[in-house]
């Protein structure tokens, strides 16, 4: 039976039950999340684990919906930026390890990891000895998972990969912490050329090299993100971290080997729809004049809900399956379209922002290409007052 949730991932300032009485709202089609991470997982080796990285609240998909799907379908760790994000997600109920993508080392941080179970990335030896020293005052009877970010040439978090072995020794002779992996992050894995990619497992490979000299042997060992995962199967070793390819984007055009679906389609409603004349001016600063008499259809979605105003009359939308220019300036909660193509259009059609309608499509790919950006800004920007809308036939 086809499956229809509200998602209350934000408070939504309405005063409605439904959904359905929104100007505007984003779709997310978990069918889609799980297909997406049981194709990712048939890639992978039956010994090698997926993180699905749920970060920045899913790429603003909802983060807690799209855990419990992927994990259901696959996934078995959980990745996330901050410790807010790692709570969110203990205090909906999931049990799964859940990996702290960021750097964490104040008291009240390392205090809160503890407490919800949470596992941190170390990046240098002075966080480490902070971890331990933070964790003995508290009296923390245990030893503290935790995961050791060697720099191979990212050049932003972690240890130079050439004191991996100095900086796990460290690690391993501090109280009440345990490593759990040692992981770094791969900068061009999305490039037709892998002379830097190589570089860098080279060197992941060489500080491996450098640990196990010292008689230690690291439980896990990870470096793909979804770029790397999908361009060489000698990058996934024991586990394997899913951000994008997650929510049906490819990294990069070259790395389409498996079917992907998107997840997110943003949908809102005509609000109102007049003629008007040639040689009207329309939106702030008259960047669109009507060259002819047109039907205009005003459609309550704008800039603070996540379209980008650079997008002023460059970008279309989507109505029964046809495609329509938007016209003049993005406005803060509302767009204009040229709706002269669809005959007797009416007021609450659902328009189709970006998404699918019949035929066409419109994606987050699209936009960024017009934006010179990337897919992953454009999922993300989409605000929260947009309510999240769950369809398909998984239950999260």
């Amino acid at each position: 039976m086809f499956h229809e949730q509200y998602l209350s991932v934000a408070p939504v300032e309405c005063d409605t039950h439904s959904w359905k009485q929104q100007r505007a709202w984003v779709e997310i089609d978990l069918d889609a999340v799980s297909h997406n991470v049981k194709q990712l997982r048939k890639l992978l080796a039956p010994q090698t684990q997926l993180m699905a990285v749920v970060k920045a609240d899913a790429y603003g998909h909802g983060a807690v919906t799209i855990a419990k799907v992927a994990l259901s379908s696959g996934a078995s760790w959980l990745g996330v930026a901050t410790v807010p994000e790692g709570i969110e997600l203990r205090e909906a109920g999931i049990t799964a390890p859940i990996l702290l993508l960021g750097a964490a080392q104040t008291e009240e941080q390392i205090h809160a990891i503890a407490t919800w179970r949470l596992q941190p990335t170390l990046c240098s030896p002075k966080q480490a000895l902070v971890f331990s020293n933070t964790l003995e005052a508290i009296e923390y009877n245990s030893s503290l998972p935790v995961h050791i970010k060697l720099d191979t040439g990212m050049s932003r978090l972690g240890t130079n990969w050439q004191k991996a072995g100095e900086f796990v020794k460290l690690v391993t002779r501090l109280p009440h912490l345990r490593i759990a992996s040692i992981y770094s992050h791969l900068a061009t894995a999305d490039s037709p050329d892998t002379t830097i990619m190589n570089i860098q497992q080279q060197r992941f490979e060489t500080a491996i090299a450098q640990i196990q000299a010292l008689g230690i042997t690291p439980p896990s060992l990870h470096l793909a993100n979804s770029a790397g995962t999908l361009a060489n199967k000698a990058l996934h070793y024991d586990m394997v971290r899913i951000g994008l390819a997650v929510y049906g984007y490819y990294p990069a055009p070259h790395l389409n080997e498996i079917n992907l679906k998107p997840v997110l389609q943003v949908k809102a409603r005509v609000t109102q729809v007049k003629s008007i004349e040639t040689g009207t001016g329309v939106s702030y600063g008259y960047r669109y004049i009507a060259p002819c008499d047109i039907r205009l259809a005003v459609v309550g979605i704008g800039y603070a809900d996540g379209i980008p105003r650079n997008l002023s009359n460059k970008m279309q939308v989507l109505i029964r399956g046809k495609r329509v220019p938007q016209i003049g300036a993005i406005t803060m909660d509302q767009i204009m379209l040229d709706v002269s193509s669809i005959p007797n259009i009416q007021e609450n059609e659902i328009v189709t922002i970006l998404g699918h309608d019949q035929n066409e499509k419109i994606t987050a790919d699209d936009w960024a290409n017009e934006l010179n950006t990337i897919s992953w800004e454009i999922l993300c920007s989409f605000k929260h007052r947009l309510p999240r809308v769950a369809v398909g036939c998984v239950t999260p």
